[in-house]
């Protein structure tokens, strides 16, 4: 974005960011806003207009940040790779400092280069940033040069109109501006230098996106228009307080719908960035899904969706699942087209090279290549970031360096296990928050496993010193601050919901709930839907469930309303609120640990899987 154009947007923005509701945003957005800029123009080199008929432009992506600035603890900051006689190892990945130099560097010599993400840039983040509302997220991207990025579902973790504030700047709500300026008055946050693109997400009353649905970016007569979408299965993920009066549109419909928009408006080269994904066969970021044949590798909504997306569209940057692939799946005419995601928390970036055609005005795609690379910990710190980090640290670290617990070895969540063995502790500190009588009476507890968002690490990076747990470390486990309930449900109803984990929206990529002591089951998944739930296996305390008998549950406010598929959990009765999450988490930790005798992991043998 030229110098010019980013003060003309600012300007237009600035008119606008006193409206309070997403809809009057929508409204007064200046005409054309979805056109903003001419291009960074990263780097230095050869390709000025007229040099060659076609012109390398680089494409550089990554997804799923989560506000993680600093770099992430234990398994949630490493990447696998394959060596060529098969055997992996992990490399220490991740950290904004990091991906900023890595970047900077990915981007020299390369006179054309967009910086893109894929959603879920805020949201589920760590205390740093998910103290502060995420600003300093946004603040960093805005440092680290990001051009464009689609919605994820997170980003409406705390309603639509703070992604409208994410977007356009202004003091939060009710806890107003966090910085001061050198004259001691409230520093207001300026919003994303970036647009951040909503193609599917419409108001219900007028139909129209939320935010911009596409963006041109173009320089020296280059145009590539980008097209951002979410998953259309945002609602049965997030809280709906924050959702309300909002449509969530079907991808590929939306996608070709703007590919048709665009090209009217002579934009050939078209790029989707999607906030939904698959998952590859293996693990490893180095692993080629398109063995024996373009796209054999990965499963999951991405495969369909990028079947039916329109040929016009040049390459996918996905993301949601976390997962690490690059991969060529067939497009509707039957030809190859570019599939990416780089993981999770800043540990990759792909980086894409998109040959453009000056005389079609398109992508040449039998040239288009791409690899995931690792944000390696082996490079200089970006000395912008570090400040950046440091000054929020400084805010930060009166509420984040209080202990709140001992361990006495790192409490994992890893992400191939069906049974964590920090979901069981989260599960346990649950039903004790809800068991006394007065606060719910819960005889067990059920945890979503999304909702666990990093391990416990017995050494952490900070000053605290080994197995002691801050309550930045525990807010980085759960910083959803959801409200814990206790409700009535039949065992009928408890094993539907067990089922519910295997079966329908949750059959391709089960999400197993995370379940207290005493409650132990089953898994069988040589089965596959329902079946794979032994019903006779399901005991509380060594009894079998009884479908007619009632248990009282403890478990959050997300999945009370039936998220992540778990339509049930909504018929519950007798709900009765208490305190959140993270409290519960904190009381635990305090109850059960001390310097001299710290709280061991749990042995996670409460649900048998059958393989």
């Amino acid at each position: 974005m030229s110098a010019t154009s980013h003060q003309k947007r600012r300007r237009a923005l600035a008119a606008v960011a006193g409206l309070t509701t997403v809809g009057a945003l929508v409204a007064a957005m200046p005409a054309g806003a979805h056109e903003r800029g001419n291009g960074h123009g990263h780097g230095h080199g050869h390709g000025g207009y007229g040099h060659s008929r076609t012109v390398d432009v680089q494409l550089l992506s990554f997804n799923d940040l989560h506000g993680n600035l600093q770099p992430p603890a234990g398994s949630s900051g490493r990447v696998t790779h394959t060596d060529e006689d098969g055997t992996t190892r992990t490399i220490d990945a991740g950290g904004a400092e990091y991906l900023a130099t890595h970047l900077r560097t990915a981007r020299k010599g390369h006179p054309y280069s967009i910086t893109a993400a894929a959603g879920d840039m805020v949201g589920a983040s760590p205390l740093l940033s998910g103290l502060f509302h995420d600003e300093p997220t946004i603040e960093a991207l805005n440092k680290l040069e990001l051009d464009v990025t689609s919605v994820g579902n997170h980003e409406f973790d705390e309603g639509a109109k703070e992604l409208a504030r994410m977007q356009y700047g202004g003091c939060h709500p009710t806890e107003g501006c966090f910085e001061k300026t050198a004259k001691g008055k409230p520093k207001r946050f300026r919003g994303a230098d970036f647009p951040y693109l909503a193609a599917n997400v419409t108001k219900e009353k007028t139909g129209r996106p939320i935010l911009d649905p596409y963006f041109i970016w173009e320089k020296n007569g280059v145009k590539i228009g980008f097209i951002g979408v979410t998953l259309e299965g945002t609602p049965g993920i997030v809280n709906a307080n924050g959702i309300k009066g909002l449509t969530f549109r079907d991808e590929v419909e939306t996608i070709n719908k703007y590919t048709k928009v665009l090209e009217r408006k002579g934009v050939k080269s078209i790029v989707a960035l999607l906030h939904e994904g698959g998952m590859p066969a293996s693990g490893s970021y180095n692993y080629n899904c398109d063995s024996p044949g373009p796209g054999d590798g990965i499963s999951g909504p991405i495969v369909d969706i990028a079947k039916h997306v329109s040929p016009q569209v040049d390459a996918l940057v996905t993301g949601h699942t976390h997962q690490a692939y690059v991969c060529s799946i067939p497009d509707p005419s039957g030809k190859p087209r570019m599939v990416t995601s780089a993981a999770s928390f800043g540990r990759l970036y792909t980086d894409t090279t998109l040959t453009y055609d000056r005389r079609t005005k398109d992508i040449v795609r039998t040239s288009v290549a791409s690899a995931n690379r690792v944000v390696t910990r082996d490079v200089p710190k970006a000395q912008d970031m570090t400040r950046l980090i440091d000054r929020w640290n400084t805010l930060a670290a009166p509420v984040a360096n209080r202990p709140v617990g001992y361990i006495s070895a790192d409490i994992d969540n890893p992400a191939d296990a069906a049974e964590k063995p920090l979901g069981d502790l989260i599960a346990d500190a649950q039903l004790e928050g809800m068991a006394p009588a007065d606060k719910g009476g819960a005889q067990l507890a059920l945890m979503n496993p999304g909702g666990v968002r990093a391990p416990l690490v017995h050494k952490a990076s900070g000053s605290e010193g080994d197995g002691v747990v801050t309550y930045g470390e525990a807010f980085t486990v759960q910083p959803f601050t959801n409200m814990m309930t206790a409700v009535d449900l039949t065992g009928a109803q408890l094993i539907t919901a067990l089922q519910q984990q295997v079966s329908g929206s949750n059959e391709a990529a089960p999400k197993i709930l995370q379940v207290s002591k005493g409650f132990t089951y089953t898994l069988d998944m040589t089965k596959t839907g329902a079946d794979r739930i032994v019903v006779s296996s399901v005991k509380l305390n060594g009894e079998a469930i009884d479908p007619a008998k009632t248990y009282r549950v403890a478990m959050n406010e997300f999945l009370a309303g039936g998220g992540d598929g778990f339509a049930v959990l909504k018929e519950s009765k007798n709900k009765l609120v208490g305190a959140s999450d993270l409290e519960a988490l904190n009381a635990y930790l305090a109850a059960h640990s001390s310097a001299s005798a710290p709280l061991a992991p749990p042995v996670a043998d409460r649900i048998t899987v059958v393989k």
